[in-house]
């Protein structure tokens, strides 16, 4: 099975790669080349940093974005596709970080400044909290993941919260294409738990 993680420079590669291979993964491809994204397996990626760059750096490189289209259609090859953090924040309409910018539209959404409901809470969102999964929510199950940002997803398609202030989305996905906003690589094995299940999945 090849795993293709996506080289863009937006993204915590090392870290990533590290906890794939924890979770069993033997066959990691570091890409940017959109034939390895079609020939891979699965594909996972990761994202830091502002939205606008990391979609500018994907769209940068040519035939990317319609390579993982392409991978990830639902109706067609489906390949499971896993987006963290910024990863996941790409796969909205929209981003609304210093303007408004689009993402891949693969879910009805966008993603917003966080605006806590209670003044004393803290931005960005940083470290440990409870991810609650929706029911039926694949590959998501309730426990304590690390998350880091400042803006949040909003829409449809959401599959688990967790709570800063208020409601935050913590995962969304549709079909074969999952994303999460906490970082397994940096989860220990709450994340490593959810990678595994991310290599085992058949949706």
């Amino acid at each position: 099975m090849t795993i293709a993680l996506i080289d863009y420079g937006a993204g915590n590669l090392h870290s990533v790669h590290n906890a794939l291979k924890a979770a069993g993964a033997r066959d990691i491809a570091v890409t940017a080349d959109p034939d390895t994204v079609l020939d891979a397996d699965r594909i996972v990626l990761p994202g830091v940093g502002a939205f606008k760059h990391c979609m500018d750096n994907l769209a940068a490189i040519d035939g990317l974005v319609d390579a993982l289209n392409d991978a990830t259609d639902p109706s067609g090859a489906a390949k499971p596709f896993l987006g963290i953090c910024v990863g996941m924040q790409l796969m909205a309409e929209a981003g609304e970080e210093h303007g408004r910018h689009e993402g891949l539209g693969w879910v009805r959404g966008a993603v917003r400044q966080m605006l806590p409901e209670q003044a004393q809470i803290k931005i960005p969102h940083m470290g440990w909290n409870d991810v609650v999964p929706a029911d039926g929510a694949p590959l998501i199950e309730a426990g304590e993941a690390y998350f880091l940002h400042s803006y949040a997803y909003a829409g449809e398609d959401v599959l688990a919260t967790t709570d800063h202030g208020g409601q935050v989305v913590a995962a969304i996905g549709r079909a074969n294409r999952l994303g999460v906003q906490f970082h397994p690589e940096k989860s220990q094995r709450y994340g490593i738990g959810m990678l595994e299940s991310f290599l085992a999945w058949r949706p």
